[in-house]
């Protein structure tokens, strides 16, 4: 069922610095900052030759990266995401095993206008899990 890693996303208190950090640093090809109003953030990619970096940064108050970012000032890895053929396939899978899917359970579009799911961190090792149909 799980393929390839995606990206992991990393919530940052700044994206201009986190970009330039990593275009200056490290030389790494980083895209422009795109506002995803219905989830609250603002993400920025860095494209990697075997997958990506996305910087979170909240949209708004209620953002669940601004909560994030209460409790981890400096930023931090938030979440990873899996690429899966079919989410809901892997959804139906999860579930009958145990696993938690948050919300009501319906793929959202995500930041790459894909099918998106978020796994519970508690049934998986502490780690927020993302599931992206490609």
């Amino acid at each position: 069922m799980i393929g390839r890693l995606n990206h992991v996303a990393i919530a940052v208190p700044d994206l201009t610095a986190a970009a330039d950090q990593y275009r200056g640093a490290l030389g790494a090809s980083v895209g422009p900052a795109i506002a995803q109003p219905a989830h609250g953030v603002t993400v920025i990619f860095v494209e990697l030759p075997n997958t990506k970096i996305e910087f979170l940064h909240p949209l708004g108050d209620d953002s669940p990266i601004a909560k994030f970012l209460e409790k981890n000032p400096a930023g931090g890895i938030h979440h990873i995401c899996y690429e899966v053929e079919d989410i809901i396939a892997a959804r139906d899978q999860l579930t009958a095993s145990g696993a938690r899917v948050l919300g009501d359970g319906t793929p959202k579009i995500g930041a790459h206008n894909k099918p998106v799911l978020f796994l519970h961190p508690k049934d998986f090792q502490g780690c927020l899990i993302e599931l992206e149909e490609v």
